[in-house]
């Protein structure tokens, strides 16, 4: 009996050292997760474990990351998958590194489990801020710097991490300490109902697939009404977007998800027509010639009032947008310590963003409605 218990201790040994964890298969048929927009995810379910794999965590990334949930007696089987990191399907604590995240643990009530954060002063929520200010909810310093020592310090379940050009450093030391690091990956997606689609990640984590499907197909329902009433407008008026950093204009290309929400608030996008990966890069002759005379301008970077955005540029004052007050922005919806409250919740509720731009774009169609997000500039 020795030498088999010697190979079972070394066995032991080896998987507490191995950072991927095989899960036992089983004979059941997994059942894939239905998703209507989302392609940077799948979750597949088995009779006692889940697999949800990230197959798009950036967007230049080069290989996927699959990671195994289930319960703590479930059999390791090295002969099976291969994982990036197991974890228990009970989550009781959790660290998460995006405001867009904090979303959808509100909507699934399991805000509760949030145990730490990076850049508590950039987070909107009513709810979350009291669980910051009661200090149930750690700072974690910089999210490029996570302070590891605190992060190991609570301990969490489950880190959700996402990386926008590769594998972050910290999450690998993360990673070593045994706390397993899962890359989300909703930003990445190319629709807003598709990046909203993303809570239904977090329903397989929490084991609220039912409620997270039932929360999106709400706010689904909410949008494509939103479009099609946006659809009965009798005029189209043209619109400018995003404004200058330094020498250079930043605005959506025609592709982005930003743009669409112009096209399915039935607007004159002005480069509704471009493609392409990331923001337009151009010069201000370039933007000037083609929307001098644009009836609306959205989104002007970060500039909260029509004096800070002439002080940066006087050039700005030109716009015929400018000259009859016609600019609107979302940095002026703010939390109590000044996080952008369109940072947090935009990717979650695009039905208000939607709902938001019919009412500037064709304010005869929503009479009743108040901009959640967007307002003029003063």
């Amino acid at each position: 009996m020795k030498p088999l218990v010697l190979f079972l201790g070394c066995l032991l040994v080896f998987s507490c050292k191995n950072e991927s964890k095989p899960i036992e298969s089983n004979n059941s048929e997994g059942k894939e997760m239905v998703l209507k927009y989302a392609t940077g995810f799948s979750v597949t379910t088995y009779d006692n474990y889940k697999i949800i794999e990230i197959l798009k965590p950036w967007p230049e990334a080069e290989k996927s990351y699959k990671y195994g949930i289930s319960n703590k007696e479930t059999i390791v089987d090295w002969k099976t998958n291969v994982f990036n990191a197991t974890i228990d399907n009970e989550i009781n604590k959790i660290v998460v590194t995006s405001t867009t995240h904090i979303p959808a643990l509100e909507l699934l009530g399991v805000e509760e489990t949030l145990v730490g954060f990076p850049g508590t002063n950039y987070v909107s929520s009513t709810k979350t801020r009291q669980r910051i200010d009661d200090g149930k909810v750690r700072e974690l310093g910089k999210n490029e710097g996570i302070n590891t020592e605190v992060l190991l310090a609570i301990k969490p379940d489950v880190v959700i991490g996402f990386g926008v050009e590769g594998v972050n450093k910290t999450f690998e030391v993360i990673k070593k300490a045994g706390i397993p690091v899962i890359y989300n990956g909703d930003w990445v997606e190319s629709s807003a109902l598709a990046k909203a689609e993303w809570i239904k990640f977090f329903g397989a984590l929490y084991n609220k697939e039912k409620e997270a499907d039932s929360i999106f197909s709400h706010i689904e329902t909410n949008y494509l009404e939103a479009k099609n009433n946006a659809k009965q407008a009798k005029s189209q008026p043209t619109v400018l977007s995003g404004a200058m950093h330094k020498d250079v204009w930043y605005l959506p290309n025609g592709a982005s998800a930003e743009a669409q929400f112009f096209r399915d608030a039935n607007v004159n996008y002005l480069w509704q027509d471009t493609s392409g990966n990331g923001s337009l890069a151009l010069s201000f002759e370039a933007v000037f010639y083609k929307a001098k005379s644009a009836d609306l301008w959205l989104s002007p970077s970060y500039y909260k009032s029509l004096e800070q955005l002439k002080n940066a540029n006087n050039l700005y004052s030109n716009f015929d947008a400018f000259k009859t007050n016609n600019i609107y922005s979302f940095s002026n919806t703010t939390g109590k310590t000044g996080g952008v409250l369109y940072y947090e919740l935009g990717i979650a509720r695009p039905d208000l963003v939607l709902k938001d731009l019919i009412k500037i774009c064709h304010p005869e169609l929503l009479t009743d409605y108040q901009p959640f997000f967007f307002k003029p500039l003063q």
